[in-house]
């Protein structure tokens, strides 16, 4: 398997760079999750970082390289999106207008 070296910005891997194995399109994966160990015996914690584009080239604007940022919201929900499948929550409805 091939591995690229991957900077980490942002979290408590701040500033490290790790080499992280890459997919057969040589891409990293989308997301990369660290599961810290509790202290008191407890279930770990899990970093999320997302995959972002680490700057792109001047003329064409493809991605130059990957970097990994930190997302504090943690990991989303795993599930199936069917284009059928009903949305998470129902979107704010817009109040009547009663002038008419």
């Amino acid at each position: 398997m091939k591995s690229q070296d991957t900077p980490f910005e942002g979290g408590p891997m701040d500033g490290r760079v790790l080499p992280v194995l890459v997919g057969p399109t040589g891409h990293p994966p989308k997301t990369y999750r660290i599961p810290v160990p509790d202290a008191a015996g407890g279930p770990p914690t899990v970093l999320v970082y997302r995959r972002v584009p680490r700057g792109h080239s001047r003329r064409l604007g493809l991605p130059q390289g990957w970097k990994y940022r930190y997302d504090p919201e943690g990991p989303p929900r795993d599930r199936v999106r069917w284009p059928w499948s009903k949305p998470d929550a129902t979107p704010p409805r817009k109040p009547d207008d009663a002038d008419g």
